[in-house]
């Protein structure tokens, strides 16, 4: 059974830094690429970022990039998410999500479709 599960979402003043993980079981990790996406209130889920299983070249959305990094770690089967520089229009829910495909990150990532895992989600609230 795959299971994906998000942890370090919190409160935090806008400027502010967290950083988000995100553990996978029951899947051969390092054959999925890895993304994480985020769902506001009364919005559409939308992506935010995305890493191939070899971590090299991750894809950014316009909106987070500069101020996001994700990484992962194959040996311990976690993807994470550092943001810096938190605004309050970040607040929502950040979902991870795993994607069968050893090609690059690129467009194709932006698809929530093109995912085959969810996590459950984890809350970031930034204040002003």
């Amino acid at each position: 059974q795959v299971r994906l599960v998000e942890s370090g979402g919190g409160l935090v003043q806008a400027g502010g830094s967290l950083t988000l993980s995100c553990a996978a079981s029951g899947l051969t990790f390092s054959n999925y690429a890895m993304g994480w996406f985020r769902q506001a209130p009364g919005k559409e889920r939308e992506f935010v970022a995305a890493i191939r299983w070899s971590g090299v070249s991750p894809y950014y959305a316009d909106s987070v990039r500069g101020r996001f990094t994700i990484s992962r770690d194959n040996a311990k089967n976690t993807v994470n998410l550092q943001m810096n520089s938190l605004k309050p229009e970040d607040t929502a829910v950040y979902y991870c999500a795993a994607a069968f495909s050893i090609r690059g990150v690129g467009t194709w990532s932006e698809r929530a479709s093109g995912y085959d895992y969810w996590g459950q989600g984890t809350q970031v609230t930034v204040s002003s």
